[in-house]
């Protein structure tokens, strides 16, 4: 027999794989080895049955067509060692509809996210070890047009001791400690030095954009901040929750953050003179988790 495929989604051992008019579950675009986008799960509408479905990627999406019944989504990747501390996120999808998606733990569901509810699709973060996933397909009378589906990430980041939204890895609109900048600065997916330019606000996302001049590129693991036109520096933007109540300030910051699906997502932002003398007093004591260059004109 073949060998289970390294990433994507493992068939349940009740189910089969069958034609898009019955319903499909899928990995995303991102994995590797996947079933074809126009297969899918069996589901009858009159079995009420509990389907079981087993994730080996750790970014992906699921889509649930026609839902009926439930599924328990099992995380299991084979990117991460079973010992470390993960955190899983969830983004639903923008017209998901027909179920509502549980955190279960130990027995009891946490409701994440409501069959109806049109809000804007907020991410969720929750450590791995707290639950899994389960979504129960609501009673409808008609579910030909219905789909079920969110985005998922799993990371080594620890996501702290319960549910919460997401805001670049920390916990959101919370000034961050000196021991969390300095471990933000060694593990965010972009560090740089810059000021704000503007502050646009998209309430209906709930959602900020902090649009930036960049004066010292330390670090970016994507293209988030490009050359400006005018030259001199990088422009891009991060984005945070709304109700952070980010606005236009003076003087320059260290801003830090995450990627999560595709976005720049901020996390801890000190004013630069601040994170100096941080770093300096941590560098004395020889308690900097990792080394970078704090001067305001470094040499070339």
């Amino acid at each position: 027999s073949a060998a289970p495929p390294a990433c994507g989604l493992q068939k349940p051992v009740r189910g089969r794989w069958v034609s898009p008019r019955q319903g499909r579950v899928w990995g995303g675009p991102w994995l590797t080895r996947v079933p074809p986008p126009r297969s899918g799960l069996t589901h009858e509408a009159h079995r009420k049955e509990v389907e079981q479905v087993y994730l080996r990627c750790s970014t992906g999406s699921v889509e649930w067509m026609y839902p009926t019944g439930a599924l328990i989504v099992n995380v299991r990747p084979n990117t991460f060692p079973p010992s470390r501390h993960l955190t899983l996120c969830i983004k639903p999808l923008r017209d998901s509809s027909g179920a509502n998606i549980y955190l279960e733990r130990t027995g009891e569901l946490k409701l994440l996210v409501r069959d109806g509810d049109r809000g804007p699709g907020q991410v969720l973060c929750f450590g791995f070890e707290h639950g899994g996933l389960f979504v129960e397909a609501a009673p409808q009378q008609d579910i030909s047009r219905r789909t079920t589906g969110f985005q998922y990430e799993l990371t080594s980041r620890h996501a702290g001791s319960d549910l919460h939204a997401l805001s670049g890895g920390w916990p959101p609109c919370r000034p961050c400690s000196d021991a969390e900048v300095l471990l933000a600065v060694c593990t965010s997916d972009f560090v740089v030095r810059g000021s704000i330019q503007n502050v646009t606000h998209a309430p209906e996302q709930q959602e900020s954009a902090i649009h930036l001049h960049v004066s010292r590129l330390y670090r970016q693991k994507s293209r988030v901040f490009r050359p400006a036109p005018e030259g001199g520096g990088w422009r891009g933007r991060v984005t945070t929750l709304l109700q952070c109540g980010v606005r236009p300030g003076r003087g320059e910051f260290l801003f830090t953050g995450h990627m999560h699906f595709g976005e720049a997502r901020l996390g801890c932002a000190p004013r630069f003179k601040d994170f100096q003398r941080t770093y300096r007093d941590a560098e004395e004591r020889g308690l900097n988790p990792c080394e970078m260059d704090v001067s305001l004109h470094p040499h070339l």
